[in-house]
C-alpha cells in the first residue's frame, strides 16, 4: 500500500516527486476523484513545473479509464482552473505544488462550480481509494472510456475577469508584474490585454525550476528584484505572484509592501459599493481594519479560521461578497466563491487609476495598526508551550480569549494570535497594536514563553 499520510494534506495533494508520486499514483487519483465526485466530465489543468504535464495526463487518463469525459485546458493559473470548473460546471484538478520548489508537485481539486475539495468533503475518500487500489491493483474500466478533449480558456478567462472590474475610468498607469517564473507569466499578458496599462514584466519566462527566485512572495526575500523595479522605473505600483498564480502581492510605488490585510479592506469597500449591506470574511489574523472598514462601508464582517476550505465554506453559508486572508488570498463571490489574486489586482489598479494621488497615499486609510509579520518558532511541544501562553494571559482582567484558530488573546489596545502549523514543528506568532512600541513588547513577551 502506498504510503499517503505525507502527500494528501488537509486541502490537496502535495509531494516530492518521484520520491513520493509518480504517474502511477497521479492516474489512481484521477480515477478515484471522478469516482468521488460521481461526475460524467471532469477538467483538467497544470503549472509549469517539468513534471506537471506528465502527471496532469496521468491522471486525465485514469479519470477517462472510468468512463468519465476529460477536458484537458493545459497550462494555466489555479484561479483560471477555478473558472473553467466554475464556467463548464465541472469538477477540476489542478496540478502544481504553489510555492514549493521545483521537486514538489500536487493536485489541487475542487467539485462543480469550484467547490473545495478538502478533507471533509472528498479529500479522505480519495485517499483512501488511492491507498487501496494501489495494493489491490486498479479498479476495472469503464465499458465505454471517456474522451481527452484539449480547450483553451485563457482567453474566456481574461474576458470575466474583466467583466467584474471596469478600468475604462482609470488613468494610465505603470505596473511592474513579478511572474516569478510562474504561471502569471502566462496569464498576466492576457488579461491586461487592451486595459490603459504599460506593463514592465519581471521574470515571465515559464520556467518551473524557479532560476530567479522563489515563487513566493510573501517572503521579502523574494520580491527584492520587484521593489527595485518599481524604484528604477518610476511605476505607480508592483505586483508579485506565486508559482499558481492564485496568490497576488503588492508593492507602492516607492517599492514598499502593502499589507494584505490593507488589500482585503480597499477590496471590500469596492465589493460592498457594488452590493451595499453585504457579507465579508475575514480570517482571525487579518488587521482590526478589516472588520472597521467593512462596518464603515456599511457591511457585516465575520471572523473564520486560516484556510481556504474554511473561508469558502463561510462564504457559501453566509451568501458572502467577499472574503481575505492575510496570507494574500482574496475570495470572491462573482468568482464561485473561489481565491483569485488576479481579479483582487485589478481591483487594486481600478481604485488606484480612478483617482490622481499615488497607492501609498490611497492605502494608507486602510493600513491602520502596526503588525509584527508572522514569526515562526520550532518547538518540540506545541500544545504544551500554547497552553503555557494561555496560562499566562488568562487571568489578566483586560483582555479576551478565544480559540477559533489557535489561540487569540485580545485587550483593547493589541491583540495577538499564536497558531500551531499542520506541517512542520512550528508554533505562528502575529502580533498587532496601535503602535510598533507595543507590537514590540507583546511580541516578545509571548515569544519568552513560547521559547522558553
Amino acid at each position: 500500500m502506498a504510503d499517503l499520510s505525507q502527500l494528501v494534506k488537509a486541502y490537496d495533494v502535495r509531494g516530492v516527486v518521484p520520491d513520493q508520486w509518480d504517474e502511477t499514483l497521479a492516474a489512481l487519483f484521477g480515477a478515484a476523484f471522478a469516482q468521488v465526485t460521481s461526475a460524467n466530465a471532469v477538467v483538467v489543468g497544470h503549472d509549469m513545473r517539468p513534471s506537471s504535464p506528465g502527471l496532469s495526463r496521468a491522471f486525465a487518463e485514469g479519470a477517462a479509464a472510468r468512463g468519465v469525459d476529460v477536458t484537458e485546458i493545459g497550462l494555466c493559473s489555479t484561479d483560471e482552473l477555478y473558472y473553467a470548473s466554475g464556467a463548464l460546471d465541472l469538477p477540476g484538478a489542478m496540478f502544481t505544488a504553489s510555492h514549493n520548489p521545483a521537486q514538489y508537485n500536487g493536485i489541487k481539486m475542487c467539485r462543480a462550480g469550484a467547490a473545495p475539495v478538502g478533507q471533509d468533503t472528498g479529500l479522505a475518500e480519495i485517499r483512501a481509494l488511492v491507498e487501496r487500489w494501489s495494493t489491490e491493483g486498479a479498479p476495472p474500466s469503464a465499458a465505454t472510456p471517456g474522451t481527452l478533449t484539449q480547450r483553451d480558456v485563457l482567453a474566456d478567462y481574461a474576458h470575466h475577469l474583466r467583466t467584474l472590474v471596469n478600468l475604462t475610468a482609470s488613468r494610465p498607469l505603470k505596473v511592474v508584474v513579478d511572474a516569478g517564473n510562474g504561471m502569471g507569466g502566462h496569464t498576466v499578458p492576457t488579461v491586461f490585454d487592451g486595459l490603459p496599462i504599460e506593463l514592465v514584466p519581471l521574470f515571465f519566462e515559464l520556467d518551473g525550476t524557479f532560476p530567479n527566485h522563489e515563487a513566493n512572495p510573501l517572503d521579502p526575500k523574494n520580491i527584492v528584484d520587484l521593489q527595485a523595479r518599481v524604484r528604477a522605473t518610476g511605476a505607480d505600483l508592483g505586483l508579485a505572484f506565486d508559482g499558481d498564480a492564485d496568490r497576488c502581492f503588492v508593492v507602492d510605488e516607492r517599492g514598499e509592501p502593502v499589507p494584505p490585510s490593507a488589500i482585503t479592506a480597499l477590496v471590500a469597500e469596492r465589493e460592498l459599493a457594488k452590493h451595499p449591506g453585504g457579507t465579508v470574511i475575514h480570517n482571525c489574523i487579518t488587521s482590526w481594519s478589516v472588520p472597521e472598514v467593512v462596518k464603515e462601508a456599511g457591511g457585516t464582517a465575520v471572523r473564520t479560521r486560516v484556510g481556504h476550505s474554511f473561508i469558502k465554506a463561510e462564504m457559501a453559508r453566509t451568501g458572502a461578497i467577499f472574503g481575505g486572508e492575510h496570507s494574500a488570498h482574496y475570495y470572491f463571490r462573482d468568482f464561485w466563491n473561489a481565491d483569485t489574486g488576479m481579479l483582487a489586482a485589478l481591483h487594486v489598479l481600478a481604485a488606484l487609476g480612478e483617482q490622481d494621488g499615488t497607492l501609498s497615499q490611497l492605502v494608507a486609510r486602510y493600513d491602520r495598526y502596526a503588525a509584527s509579520g508572522e514569526i515562526n518558532s520550532t518547538v518540540a511541544d506545541q500544545p504544551g508551550r500554547a497552553a503555557a501562553v494561555r496560562a499566562a494571559f488568562e487571568q489578566r482582567p483586560d483582555v479576551q480569549l478565544d480559540e477559533l484558530d489557535g489561540l487569540t488573546v485580545t485587550a483593547p489596545t493589541w491583540w495577538f494570535n499564536l497558531r500551531a502549523s499542520n506541517t512542520e514543528p512550528l508554533l505562528r506568532l502575529n502580533v498587532e497594536a496601535r503602535d510598533a512600541q507595543t507590537v514590540a513588547r507583546v511580541r516578545d513577551e509571548v515569544l519568552a514563553i513560547v521559547r522558553a
